[in-house]
């Protein structure tokens, strides 16, 4: 979730780290430029929540570790830094440094009405350069529905739609899980 620009000022990455770790509240690095992360709703959180759990129960004695959004995940190739919902890698080269990762094989995004368009557009643009990445996983926090841009072992990105009743399948750490389960404890505005 991202706000606003923060500054003008254009930040090399060092900067940013240094700059960063003097807030009180997180930005991610955009092109040399600082964003600040906005809070989320109710929603978003128990979204969340429930898809972290999930993940950390399945990869239980696994080498892969799921993060949540308080890790950064360096954009390969560029200097940009984001702070995506939950993240997990399998990869060793992502135990070296303590305050990112960089070879995510799967992303997750719970939607807001003011990122949406950027999480599947200019944010997805950046994420799948990533050779690593498997699933790009987008939850909407308005209503059941969850989409995948999944990366086919001919390198295609496909977009896998899932509904209410659905299995949604994560290809890239092999879990399989019904849909409700996400949003369990979640309430829409339209049952209130």
């Amino acid at each position: 979730m991202i706000a606003a620009r923060d500054s003008d000022r254009h930040f090399t990455p060092e900067e940013y780290f240094d700059w960063e770790g003097q807030q009180l509240e997180k930005h991610e690095l955009i092109d040399g430029h600082v964003y600040a992360m906005s809070g989320g709703t109710k929603n978003h959180s128990a979204i969340a929540i429930n898809f972290l759990l999930l993940i950390r129960q399945h990869l239980r004695g696994n080498p892969c570790n799921v993060f949540n959004s308080d890790l950064k995940v360096s954009i390969l190739n560029t200097s940009n830094y984001t702070y995506p919902d939950l993240s997990v890698t399998c990869d060793d080269r992502d135990r070296e440094n303590p305050l990112y990762i960089t070879y995510p094989c799967l992303i997750v995004e719970v939607l807001s009405d003011s990122t949406e368009a950027y999480d599947r557009g200019k944010k997805f643009e950046k994420y799948r350069r990533n050779p690593n990445l498997v699933d790009y996983v987008l939850v909407s926090s308005n209503e059941i529905a969850v989409d995948i841009y999944h990366k086919n072992n001919a390198g295609d990105w496909v977009i896998l739609s899932y509904r209410k009743g659905d299995r949604v399948e994560l290809k890239s750490i092999n879990l399989s899980l019904s849909i409700e389960q996400l949003y369990e404890e979640v309430v829409f505005e339209s049952q209130n």
